[in-house]
């Protein structure tokens, strides 16, 4: 048995949900794909896929099977390139995720950019607000946000975002701007509640310990698009990441407070499952999109930093 040509038909068939659309896509006849299938699970002694008359499934076993001949053919083809002295365009599918607002923001025109330099590469991308399994979900890549567990995952760090309290300018010069956390009992303050610490907003006064805040919340709303938003229709202030407000806080809707105040800033990477041999589409990308996340990253918080104008002086 030809184990790479039997690991080739697998991942086809798993990735088109059927024999027939594998054996159309690599101009194999259905009984051969089948019959290379069940001699290659005879040969593991495992089943790799349910067969049923509509579609194929991948068992627990099939999954982890045909995620590692994936890894494998990749590195087979890119290791004869090598060997044969041949330059090759980068090419295949390049499968990402990232959070949903930070990866509209920063990921999106980056990966817009990266396809039109790179043609023959093909970038699938999912935008979620869990985070999701490398390994488990076939993923290439992963925008991280945030401090990164244990794992035997291979991160390399983008920039960093911070958590702030903002709201517009008019709502500031009808109520004050806060000078410490504890002034927020006096303010209206929308509650982003998906926040990891719930209704209670982290603060690091003057480097010190962290301290949490309770503040009185008239609306409380699940998305920090909304939150915003409501902060922009000087409802009151709210607590969002520095990505989220960059640009109405550059065009002078917005003015962040309580910098002194700030929690440590929040690291952002990029991850992948420490393959020997990285394949090539993920390693241009890599080397493509890290520099451009950091000055745009780089750009946000500068923003944030610059005075504006339109402010004037905190009340």
């Amino acid at each position: 048995m030809d184990r790479l040509e039997a690991k080739s038909i697998l991942v086809a068939s798993a990735e088109s949900g059927s024999f027939s659309a594998a054996g159309r896509q690599l101009g194999v006849p259905l009984p051969t794909i089948s019959r290379k299938v069940a001699d290659l699970e005879a040969h593991l002694n495992t089943q790799l896929l349910v067969r049923s008359t509509r579609k194929l499934a991948l068992t627990e076993a099939g999954a982890a099977y045909v995620a590692a001949c994936k890894r494998i053919l990749e590195q087979v083809d890119e290791a004869e390139s090598q060997a044969s002295g041949e330059f090759t365009v980068p090419r295949g599918t390049l499968v990402m995720t990232a959070p949903i607002v930070f990866g509209r923001l920063h990921v999106v025109p980056v990966v817009n950019d990266f396809l039109a330099k790179f043609a023959q590469i093909n970038v699938h991308l999912t935008l979620s607000g869990q985070t999701l399994n490398l390994v488990d979900e076939h993923i290439d890549l992963a925008v991280r946000v945030g401090a990164l567990p244990d794992s035997t995952l291979v991160a390399t760090k983008v920039g960093e975002i911070r958590r702030v309290v903002c709201g517009s300018p008019a709502y500031f010069a009808a109520h004050g701007t806060p000078k410490s956390p504890e002034d927020l009992i006096d303010h209206m303050c929308v509650t982003f509640t998906a926040l990891a610490a719930g209704m209670t907003w982290v603060f690091n006064p003057h480097g010190g310990p962290s301290k949490g805040v309770r503040p009185l919340c008239r609306l409380k709303i699940n998305t920090a698009e909304a939150a915003i938003d409501a902060a922009l229709a000087g409802v009151g202030v709210t607590n969002v990441l520095s990505y989220q407000i960059a640009r109405p806080v550059g065009d002078g809707k917005l003015q962040v407070v309580l910098r002194d105040y700030e929690p440590d800033p929040v690291p952002v990477h990029l991850v992948h499952a420490g393959q020997a041999l990285i394949p090539l589409k993920m390693r241009r990308f890599m080397e493509f999109a890290a520099p451009r996340m950091r000055r745009s990253l780089a750009a946000d918080l500068l923003k944030l930093d610059t005075p504006a104008t339109a402010f004037g002086k905190e009340k």
